[in-house]
Parts: C-alpha cells; structure tokens; sequence
C-alpha cells in the first residue's frame, strides 16, 4: 500500500523538522514548501492527500492559497495552522471548506491525531461500528424471540434501522449480511405476530392496540388541531422509515423534530385501502357499506383514490370539526412548483393535507425501467436516491417556506416497501388482481403454509369481489409469481420494492411532528 503522502506549508518550514522527522518514521511521505506559490506548483506536479498549511505567511497568504488550492482540488483536506486565535480568522478558514484547525505550536500527537481523524476516519469509524453491532447482536436476537408485543416490535425495528444506516457507513460486507439475516428473522417472527393479533386489532379488540391508518388522523392529527396555530399534513406516499431517518439530518436544520413515531399500516399495504382507511377514519369495508360513492372496488374500472378529500371532509364532519381544510396531491414536478406558489393562500386554513407521490413512483420505477434498476441497485442507494430526489424537489421548497411559519407540521406516509427476492407460487382466475405481494380473488390455490390467508375477508373489513374470494397476504420478502412463465416472472421482479404484503418495512411506518425553528 502506498504510504499517505502529506505537503507542509510554512515560511518558517526549518523549524519544522522535529515534526516532519516525526511523521516519516510513523511511515507518511512528508514534503514541504515555504510559501504558498511553491506549494500551488507542487500540487499541480504531485497528487497528496492532505496538506497543512500554515495561516499566516508573508506574499500569498494561508487563506489565499487555500482559496486557490480548492481550485486545483476541491475535495482535497486542508488543515489550517495558526498563531492566532481571533474568531475571524477561524470563520474564513471554515468558511473556505477547511478539513481542521491547528493552533500553533503544535505538538507531534496533535498532528497524528489530526491525520487519523481526516484520513482514517471512515476505516476507524467502521471498526468501531462493526464491534458495537457484534455486542448489540445478540441482544437484538433475544428481544425478537421474546413475545413482544405491538410498541416493543417498534423498537426492535427502530434498533435494526439505526445498525442498517450505520453499518451502511462502514465498509464491512460480512457484517451487513449478517445483519440483513438478523432482519430477515425478525420479519419472519413480526408476520407471526402480525397473523395472531390483526384480526383483534380491526375488531377492537382488547386495549393492547396499536394506532392504525383508520385511527391515525384521530389520535395523532386532531391533537395537533387543539391550538391556535394551521396544521400541514405532508404525506409521502410509500415513505419507509428509513427513508425518513435519511431525510431527518436535512430536516434538522429548518425544524426541531417535537415527536418521532411509528403507527401500523393496515392490511393490504397498499395505496387504495391504506390511504383511503387513513383519509376517512373507517375501515375498507366501513367505507364500502357508509360512503358507496366514494369507494371503488378492486375488480371495479377506474382510480382507487380519487375521492380522498371528500373522505376527509366526512371525517372531519363526524367528529364535529367545523374547520377551513385543503387538499392536495402531487403526481409530477410542474404540479409541486405550482403548489409552492400557493403556499400562502393556505395559511388561513386550519387544516392542510399534501400527499406527495414521488417515493411510490420511484419504487415503481425502479420495476419497469433498467437506469432505476441500476441507480437504486440496493437499500442503501435506494434511500441515496430518495435524499437526491427530495433536495431538489419542490417539497423540500414547501417544507422550507413553513420553517419561517408559525404552523405546526408532520410527515408520513400511508405503507411501506420491502425488497422482494423469494418467488411464491399462486393460480388465480382473470379476475385475480395483479399486486404481487396479496391476491384477492376466487379459487386461489396456493400452498397454506406459505402464506397469510383470510377465507373470510369481512373478518379483517376487506370487501369481497365475490362471494366465493378470499384474500392471501405474502410475508417478509417473499412475492407471488405465477407458474405459467414462472423463470421469466422471477427474474423480472425479484430484487424489486414492492408492498400489499406483510413485513416490518411496509407495516411500521413514521409519523412525525415537527416545529420550524424560524
């Protein structure tokens, strides 16, 4: 391996010695110059990776040759040194995309520890990561096979995100494949325990339950109603809670996050009976049965959700909230920049709902088309693409006007997603629907054991197509793949982001309550 090649900069360079002999014999390839023209020369002629450069020389100053070095090579570290502690000095040298700082004089430990920290952090950094999840490992493992119950499995998956995203900064394989086995076992254990209680859940059933997308606008939106301030809702559809803890650090800047929870999406995860479950309060049958108009069926011609304003507008009628509301959804780019142009009009409203489509386009996408495919090739450059989509987005504009407001905001979504690679085999008529994660439909055949079914679906509040259809739910990250043409199917859609079924990722999902910090 190459050794770390450093250039120090200093009119005063002979005074240096002692520290340059230092490194060399901690085994960097030291060279030096004393003055920053010398310096720029040798960083056209030689590559380094890191440079120290002394603040304060005479002719071309350390801030001018920082300036000019970042030209040259902007993402190479410059570590500042200086006499002089004055604050302004410091803000210019920052401000300039310094790697560090140094105060003279400094001693040798000071500099390798400077050296460690800029070039290798990401290797310390991993190692360390990688031991802390090793101890956690085994204590995630015995949480998963006690019997938890609804609140205690939303931690476990909390715990599972936070190693996902940080064991995604390292550069241990292995030990991402181990855990990606640890969270293929605790999906398979949470569908267990999805399977025993959902039904008890839909019915109300005991007082152990967790909130549900028919009772999420009650028990978390209306709370936020209870003072003087407007209320915005924005909800990204298919917003897994990782994709969320990616976009939090962005967030941060513009809002304090006042509460970060995770509610149960209900069954199908899917668009039209999650979403409109969440927007009318009701269960899909209830919706079915109470508003007719208002609900399409699965086997029935035309869009599932077109009718969520008026569901919300019965809602709130039925729950005696007698206030001004909007709502808005945002299919495309040119709809989201109109809609930041509204933003003011909307200030006078109590209530304010943004469903913004982009996260299930992508996952979508990312089926159909191969550049997707090959952007978002894994988990982590799927929520890479998510932070890139969402920094240039129209919603990130929206999200920045209401940070100098005095309004109260949440984020979330209405399902999640899950990376399927497990093909399991279905028979279905014509009328059986195309999700690949649930069918629904008459005369299924499927094997029992490797799948959720309901026989019964007004069990669970799902409509019936017939009066013979059933409903079959996949678990954890497997889909269901027809046997006529089955080689083709497979390879088609495995490794591809899919929901309706039932997994950790599509079932627990945020909301979060945030405060603008302006």
């Amino acid at each position: 391996m190459d050794k770390i090649s450093i250039l120090w900069v200093d009119d005063e360079i002979d005074l240096l010695k002692p520290h340059i002999i230092f490194l060399k014999e901690k085994g960097y390839d030291v060279s030096s110059a004393n003055n920053g023209h010398d310096a720029l020369d040798m960083i056209k002629a030689k590559p380094f990776d890191i440079i120290f450069l002394d603040e304060q020389m005479p002719g071309l100053s350390g801030i001018e040759t920082l300036l000019r070095i970042k030209e040259l090579s902007p993402s190479l570290p410059v570590v500042m040194i200086t006499k002089s502690e004055e604050e302004s000095i410091m803000e210019d040298a920052i401000g300039s995309n310094i790697a560090d700082y140094l105060i003279k004089p400094v001693k040798p430990n000071q500099i390798l520890l400077c050296l460690k920290k800029n070039l290798e952090n990401r290797k310390l950094v991993s190692e360390k990561t990688t031991h802390q999840y090793q101890q956690e490992f085994r204590n995630i493992g015995m949480e998963i096979s006690n019997r938890l119950n609804f609140s205690e499995w939303v931690e476990v998956y909390k715990k599972i995100t936070y190693w996902e995203l940080k064991l995604g900064q390292s550069m241990d394989d292995g030990m991402n494949q181990v855990l990606k086995m640890q969270k293929d076992e605790a999906n398979q254990v949470f569908c267990k325990f999805i399977e025993r209680n959902y039904q008890d859940w839909v019915n109300g059933k005991g007082q152990d339950r967790p909130v549900q997308s028919h009772n999420l606008i009650k028990e978390k939106v209306f709370p936020m109603m209870n003072d003087t301030r407007p209320v915005f809702v924005i909800l990204i559809d298919n917003l897994r809670f990782d994709q969320w803890k990616v976009l939090q650090p962005i967030l941060e800047d513009y809002f304090r996050v006042e509460k970060e929870e995770v509610y149960y999406s209900i069954l199908p995860t899917v668009t039209q009976f999650a979403r409109n479950s969440l927007f009318s309060g009701l269960l899909p049958t209830e919706i079915e049965k109470k508003y007719p108009k208002l609900w399409v069926n699965e086997d029935e011609e035309g869009p599932k959700n077109n009718f969520e304003s008026e569901l919300l507008g019965e809602l709130l009628k039925r729950y005696g909230r007698d206030v001004k509301y909007s709502y808005y959804k945002v299919l495309n780019q040119t709809y989201g920049k109109k809609l930041v142009e509204l933003m003011p009009n909307l200030m006078v409203n109590k209530l304010n709902f943004i469903v913004y489509n982009f996260v299930d386009m992508l996952s979508h996408a990312r089926t159909e088309m191969e550049i997707i495919r090959e952007l978002a090739d894994d988990e982590k450059a799927y929520r890479s693409l998510t932070i890139s989509w969402f920094q240039h987005s129209p919603l990130f504009e929206i999200l920045k006007y209401l940070a100098d407001k005095d309004v109260n905001v949440a984020i979330t979504t209405d399902h999640g997603s899950i990376r399927v690679d497990n093909p399991v085999k279905v028979l279905g008529d014509r009328n059986t629907n195309t999700n690949l994660r649930y069918k629904t439909g008459r005369a299924l055949k499927y094997e029992r054991n490797e799948v959720f079914e309901v026989r019964n679906p007004s069990d669970i509040f799902l409509p019936r197509t017939s009066v013979s259809s059933s409903f079959v739910f996949c678990r954890s990250n497997d889909f269901f793949a027809y046997p006529n043409n089955y080689n083709y199917y497979v390879n088609y859609y495995k490794n591809t982001f899919q929901h309706g079924g039932i997994s950790m990722e599509e079932v627990l999902i945020p909301f979060v309550a945030l405060k603008p910090k302006g």
